[in-house]
């Protein structure tokens, strides 16, 4: 799981990445692979997106479980008194 994990946040950098330079120069990462168009642009472009959508359900599992551990309640231990 935590190569999936590894996988998706560096497709997800490239994306950003990617997103960046398109802002900033109107230059797309797809062009190296012959433009939009291109197969293998293509399945960069599908990866990342599949990147993004299990980003966004791991996280949601993920504050879930962080949810349900704050909200449990603690139970106190009773101090003895030392001498």
């Amino acid at each position: 799981m935590k190569a999936l994990k590894t996988v998706t946040w560096v497709l997800l950098v490239i994306g950003g990445l990617n997103w960046l330079l398109v802002g900033l120069f109107s230059w797309d990462v797809g062009m190296i692979f012959g433009g939009q168009g291109a197969l293998i642009s293509r399945i960069v472009y599908i990866l990342v997106g599949l990147s993004a959508v299990y980003s966004i359900f791991a996280s949601g599992k993920c504050c879930k479980k962080e949810a349900t551990v704050e909200s449990a309640p603690v139970a106190e231990t009773p101090v003895e008194p030392q001498m």
